[in-house]
């Protein structure tokens, strides 16, 4: 069952990781039901940026900022590393907290010493274990995000109530409303998914033995088919939790009046009342399942975008006294994101200033994506179709435009 699913399930739940979902159900406390006509609008989006960044991977047969090193200066090059590292390692410390926060509901410890714990085993696993076997555990933490449909659906919600917003949005024009607008969209459109993405396909076709790099350049009209196949229900799977987050928090806390979300605690907390005791577990469940899965492709992309960056290669396929570099920067990086949850801010606020900071570095990004997809130089013949062009011109436009109007936002 797990193979059917394809590469793109791991994406996908990786793009909904204790950061996303401390910002969708601080969205859906803020704003209630309101806020769920955000999925249907991320999903497009979602999907165009991910299956871009597939097909760098795929067809060109290096990792997305391989890609950038080869056809850009270093002037573009440098920053891009530079807001991607920082994005990535902001997030994983985000989540690391989240994961304390959640297993501190379970375990009478204290979040710190959880945190230390839950990131000594992500970096064992990485360390120690095979890409195989990431793999598989991968996709089947990617499982646990099933508890947030099982949170909202215990809560009864009306299904008029619920499909109305959904489709008619509910749009506030004020500062508040539109930094969640544009942290919705920087967590979703994060830039270690669209590093993950592209290095995962090149990690696949190391592991079916193509381990030169000629043997990985081009791809067939099949492939690329069966990879926009894989990255579509990947997205949609993603989006569907996103949707169900949203409206676990907007039809319980929102009503009560429970509109600010301090920590984990407190959101599983305000399910209780209406969807019973297990919600506080569900809740859990779902932030620690997708925090083992989501820090590890955040540190090891962290290390890709750093390692190609200098021109290097990196891989999971390496083992780890035959790359020092490479498995020396996933323990720098994860021992940074220890040390900022011992600076003593709050895990959930945490959660959504890092999709906040995403949002800013996602347009620049999207922009060299969009150039590199239409290069006959770096893809052949497989550059982008008139759909794929409108669709990722637009959503290139829209997280530009997004950002600028936060700022604006920000001085009126």
């Amino acid at each position: 069952m797990m193979k059917l699913l394809g590469n793109g399930i791991v994406t996908g739940a990786a793009d909904d990781d204790p950061s996303a979902i401390g910002t969708y159900a601080s969205a859906g406390a803020k704003f209630g039901l309101g806020f769920l006509w955000i999925a249907p609008l991320l999903l497009q989006m979602m999907y165009v940026v991910v299956y871009l960044s597939a097909k760098i991977g795929q067809v060109y047969g290096k990792g997305l900022f391989a890609c950038i090193r080869d056809r850009f200066p270093g002037w573009v090059l440098a920053p891009m590393v530079i807001l991607a590292v920082t994005g990535n390692i902001i997030e994983a410390a985000a989540d690391l907290g989240g994961i304390g926060a959640a297993l501190n509901l379970l375990v009478p410890l204290p979040i710190p010493v959880l945190v230390v714990a839950t990131a000594a085993i992500i970096f064992g696993i990485q360390y120690l274990g095979s890409y195989s076997l990431i793999r598989r555990l991968f996709r089947w933490l990617a499982l646990t995000l099933f508890a947030y449909v099982a949170a909202a659906l215990m809560a009864r919600p009306d299904p008029i109530e619920v499909l109305r917003p959904t489709f008619l949005p509910r749009i506030q024009w004020n500062a508040e409303f539109l930094s969640l607008v544009v942290a919705c969209i920087g967590t979703s459109l994060s830039a270690y998914v669209y590093t993950w993405q592209s290095n995962q396909e090149v990690e696949e076709q190391i592991a079916v033995g193509r381990r030169r790099l000629w043997q990985r350049k081009g791809a067939t009209r099949q492939e690329m088919k069966q990879t926009s196949r894989d990255v579509l229900i990947g997205m949609i799977f993603s989006n569907v939790i996103l949707y169900f987050i949203i409206l676990a928090t907007g039809i319980t806390l929102h009503p009560a009046g429970r509109t600010e979300i301090e920590t984990a605690a407190d959101a599983a907390a305000a399910l209780a009342p209406l969807a019973g005791d297990g919600a506080t577990y569900l809740f859990a469940a779902g932030v620690i399942g997708v925090g083992f899965l989501a820090v590890p492709v955040m540190t090891t992309g962290a290390a890709y975008d750093v390692v190609q960056g200098l021109g290097r290669e990196g891989s999971l396929h390496d083992e780890p006294y035959a790359n020092h570099l490479f498995y020396g920067i996933i323990a720098v990086v994860t021992v940074v994101a220890v040390g900022m949850n011992f600076l003593g801010f709050n895990p959930m606020r945490a959660l959504i200033w890092s999709g906040i900071v995403q949002g800013f570095s996602v347009p620049p990004l999207l922009l060299l994506m969009m150039l590199l997809t239409n290069s006959r130089a770096v893809v052949g013949a497989r550059t982008n179709g008139r759909w794929t062009n409108l669709l990722g011109w637009l959503t290139t436009g829209v997280t530009f435009l997004c950002t600028m109007t936060l700022v604006i936002s920000w001085f009126l």
